[in-house]
Formats: C-alpha cells, sequence, structure tokens
C-alpha cells in the first residue's frame, strides 16, 4: 500500500479528531467522512510505519446513521480538496454524532486517564430548556455559530479552508452560521489577502474585523508603524449579567454555550464555602469567576488571564464580588503564589474551588502539578479537547485527586468537537 493507492475500507471505529479507523494492510488506517459499520472507497494520501491516512471518495455500503450532509458542499459526493472544513460530523444523524462523541470521551480517559467513566454527550436544550432563547432554531446543530472566519488568499478567493488544509474554497452556504452572519458572509465579494472575522454579540448587529495576512517581508519592520486601533467592546449576556468583551477577542462560539457552561459548573459544584480563596485559571472575562462569585458570597476570587485586554475586562464584570483580575500566565501565576502565599492564604486555598478552562491544548503536568500544590480542595475542569481533558485527569490522579463526575455537551454541533466539565476532589 502506497500513497495514490485507491482501496475498499470497512468501517470498524471512530478516532479523535473526526476521523474514523480501518485496517489495510496490517495497518490502522485513519479516514474522515465515513461512519462505523460502513464500507467506502478511499485514496490513500500517507503512509506511515503503524498507521496511514485516506480520503473518502464514495459508500459502498452506507450506515443508517448516514444523513445528506448539513453542508452540501462538503458532502463525499465532492471532490476531497474541494469540501469545506468545520463540518466533520455534517454527515451523521444528531443522535450518533453524540453518541461517537461520548465514545470518544470513554475511550480517552482509559488511555490517558486510566480510569473508566460513565457518560453520555447532552444538547444545551437538555440543560437550558427547548424554549431558551439562546437554543431555539438550533435544534438540528445548524445556526448557531456566533462567530465565523472567513479566509482570503492571494487570488483574492473568499470563503472557508478546506477540511484539513490551508486552501480556500468559496462556498455558497454557511449552514452552521446565524442567518444574520451567514447573510453578511455572503455578501464579502472582495477583499485584501488576510482574514475576516464576523461576530454577532448579544445586540444581535454583525461586526466585520479585518486581520491583514501576515508577511515574511523583513523590510516591513522598518516601516513606521501603523496607527493603533482600540478595539470594539461588545457585550455578551448570560442569563441576567452583562460582560464586557473585546469585539475580536474570545467568547463562545455556539450562542447556548456561554448560558450552557455556567449552569453545568453551578449543578456541578453546589454551594461554596464563603470562607475561602477561589481561583479561575485561564479566566477571559470573567464567566466562570461570577458564578463562583455567585455560588461562594463573600468568598476571595481570583481569575488569572495572560491577554491584558480580558483582564481589564474582567475587573469590571466581577466588580460587584471585589474579584482580583490577574494577567498572568498561569504557570507562573501559581508558582508564586506556592512561593508566597501565608498560611492562611494557603488555609483559604484548602477551603476554595480551583476552575480552570485551558485553551485546547490543555493545562499540561506542569500546571496540575502546580494547582495540586496549592491544595484546592476541588477542582473544576472545563475542557474543549477530550484527550487534553484525559491525559491532565491522568496527572490530577497522580498528584491525590480523584474523578467526582464528568458532563459533555454538544456546543459543536456537526463537527467532532466536544466540551466536558469534569470534577475532581481532594
Amino acid at each position: 500500500m502506497q500513497s495514490g493507492d485507491v482501496v475498499d475500507l470497512d468501517v470498524t471505529g471512530v478516532a479523535h479528531g473526526g476521523v474514523f479507523v480501518a485496517r489495510e494492510e496490517g495497518l490502522v488506517v485513519f479516514v474522515p467522512d465515513a461512519l462505523p459499520g460502513e464500507r467506502i472507497r478511499a485514496r490513500i494520501t500517507e503512509v506511515k510505519k503503524s498507521f496511514a491516512r485516506a480520503e473518502a471518495l464514495e459508500v459502498l455500503d452506507a450506515s443508517p446513521d448516514r444523513r445528506p450532509h448539513v453542508w452540501a458542499q462538503a458532502d463525499i459526493s465532492t471532490a476531497p480538496e474541494a469540501r469545506p472544513g468545520g463540518a466533520d460530523f455534517g454527515h451523521i444523524s444528531l443522535p450518533r454524532q453524540r453518541a461517537l462523541k461520548a465514545q470518544v470521551l470513554r475511550e480517552a480517559f482509559e488511555r490517558f486517564a486510566g480510569t473508566e467513566i460513565d457518560v453520555e454527550v447532552r444538547g444545551p436544550e437538555d440543560l437550558l430548556g427547548g424554549d431558551h432563547p439562546t437554543v431555539r432554531g438550533t435544534a438540528d446543530g445548524t445556526h448557531y455559530r456566533t462567530r465565523v472566519s472567513l479566509h482570503v488568499d492571494a487570488e483574492g478567493r473568499i470563503g472557508p479552508y478546506a477540511a484539513r488544509s490551508h486552501t480556500v474554497i468559496p462556498v455558497d452556504a454557511y449552514p452552521l452560521a446565524t442567518p444574520e452572519i451567514e447573510a453578511v458572509a455572503l455578501a464579502v465579494r472582495k477583499a485584501p489577502e488576510g482574514r475576516i472575522d464576523l461576530v454577532q454579540p448579544a445586540d444581535g448587529a454583525v461586526r466585520t474585523i479585518r486581520r491583514a495576512a501576515r508577511t515574511g517581508d523583513r523590510r516591513r519592520r522598518f516601516a513606521p508603524k501603523p496607527e493603533r486601533v482600540v478595539p470594539e467592546v461588545v457585550t455578551e449576556r448570560v442569563g441576567d449579567r452583562e460582560f464586557q468583551v473585546d469585539a475580536g477577542a474570545f467568547w463562545q462560539v455556539h450562542r447556548a454555550a456561554a448560558a450552557t457552561l455556567d449552569r453545568a459548573v453551578r449543578d456541578a459544584l453546589g454551594e461554596l464555602s464563603s470562607d475561602a480563596w477561589h481561583l479561575d485559571l485561564y479566566g477571559g472575562v470573567g464567566l466562570f469567576a461570577a458564578a463562583l462569585g455567585d455560588l461562594a458570597g463573600s468568598a476571595r476570587i481570583t481569575t488569572v488571564e495572560s491577554e491584558p485586554r480580558a483582564t481589564a475586562h474582567a475587573e469590571r464584570n466581577l466588580e460587584e464580588f471585589g474579584a482580583e483580575a490577574v494577567t498572568a500566565r498561569v504557570d507562573r501565576f501559581l508558582s508564586r503564589v506556592s512561593n508566597q502565599a501565608s498560611l492562611f492564604d494557603r488555609e483559604m486555598l484548602t477551603r476554595g474551588v480551583t476552575l480552570l478552562d485551558p485553551p485546547r491544548s490543555g493545562a499540561g503536568r506542569e500546571v496540575v502539578e502546580g494547582i495540586a500544590d496549592l491544595g484546592s480542595s476541588r477542582v473544576a475542569y472545563v475542557a474543549c479537547d477530550p484527550v487534553a481533558l484525559a491525559r491532565d485527569v491522568g496527572y490530577f490522579r497522580a498528584s491525590g485527586y480523584e474523578l467526582q463526575s464528568i458532563q459533555a455537551y454538544d456546543l459543536f454541533p456537526n463537527s467532532h468537537h466536544v466540551e466536558a466539565v469534569a470534577i475532581l476532589q481532594r
């Protein structure tokens, strides 16, 4: 078997990253756009010592869970190189998508955390109710994205990247975007090379943020520095609370995601000690710190974020709690507290909760061991990557914590991504 070979594959499983598993000539073959139980025709694109990669060309024997792709241009009937990325589960019925995501979570925990979990993936509607304003109109897993990035290449093509590449694919629909963002996206006909971010905050109006392409031209370093542009500040709402955030900065993509995760964290933690020090790490503009404040009353709360503008917003967003907003890398903050905290501070930390919402790569061993050193009674871990979460839970278990509960939510329907909230007890 070599790159370029066309083979017929029996798909037997699912792997992390939106790909499925088959075997050919003794090698594991990872292939997208398939389903367990299917027989497909595929082209081999890469061969390594222990595995190969392929691209699906045709379905020979379809699963009953296969459906017409929600994004017609990403359907298997389109040439692989012309399929837009971002909806790699769009050919699968929504219940089966969630079952597959739960399977990936379970297998990740068995392999990387050394423990078995019983978990199902629920939709926002299961937690918030189908009539919640952020849920209405998204029951089929479409029209939920309040943030979309368009790419513009050197030839002026505008659209998403093709799956697993940086090739821009012009499209005639954006079915995962809110209708308002889709309308703006389809109206963009010309733009300089770079990226266009479309953002629809709580007020419903779509903002267009243009980002110039990066260049390796060393001569540009001697050019006059462009005038600094102050980002627009928009308002997002979760329940009755408002959060100020830069329009182009991080906020949850699914319009129900912030409310879902806020509710999930509150339900999982319950009432917290008011005589304690609670930490919110990778805190952004303070979404989860506000939940800790509501649960803990007059407790001491510190939120830590490396992006200065996000920290400044967090300080304002959390004024009612008197929370401390710190601009720092999480590993350095933990090291500083470990070296400088008084005995009284450490006692408060042991009565408190540490919540972390790290980037997709996870927290890593150093941060986990730093949290364990401070001795928080419980840890709430909000994760968007099952393998990174499972790996870090393994580190926590080695540091004296055990998994108390885990809930998972489908906040990226029609893609392989899944959010989880894990509670660990010391």
